[in-house]
């Protein structure tokens, strides 16, 4: 069974309150138990944290024991060089996801320190950008 594991970052935790007409009204946690559900062939493990320090450490910690990580950074994407750095140190094979189109976004949220070392890249399509990734796993 492939081991995958979804790893969000700041404020993501706040999915379903924050910014509903950008990010939806549904939790993460509440999208994740539908992901499982159809893909009851996939271990999908989760992992969140505002720190930065942590997504580090997460990535460290699972770089080189699972098939695949979806990372969706959040804001650290656009300031993290350290972040971009531990994708580019770890085996595990990384697709770079964000909710949001953050083309149609703010100038700095054009530019990923994640991007240069990930497997793919997935943006705007919602919550579906984490199915689509999961995809490019199977």
């Amino acid at each position: 069974m492939k081991k995958l594991i979804i790893i969000n970052g700041p404020n993501l935790n706040l999915l379903g309150k924050r910014e509903p007409s950008i990010y939806g009204d549904v939790s993460f946690i509440e999208y994740l138990e539908n992901i499982k559900e159809n893909h009851p062939d996939l271990s999908i493990d989760y992992f969140q944290s505002n720190i930065e320090g942590e997504l580090i450490d997460k990535l460290h910690e699972v770089g080189f024991s699972y098939d695949g990580i979806i990372l969706n950074a959040a804001a650290y994407t656009h300031t993290s060089v350290g972040i971009g750095d531990a994708v580019k140190a770890i085996e595990t094979p990384v697709v770079e996801v964000h909710i949001s189109n953050t083309y149609a976004r703010e100038d700095f949220r054009h530019h990923s320190f994640i991007s240069p070392n990930a497997k793919g890249v997935i943006l705007g399509f919602g919550l579906q950008s984490y199915e689509l990734a999961i995809q490019s796993f199977e």
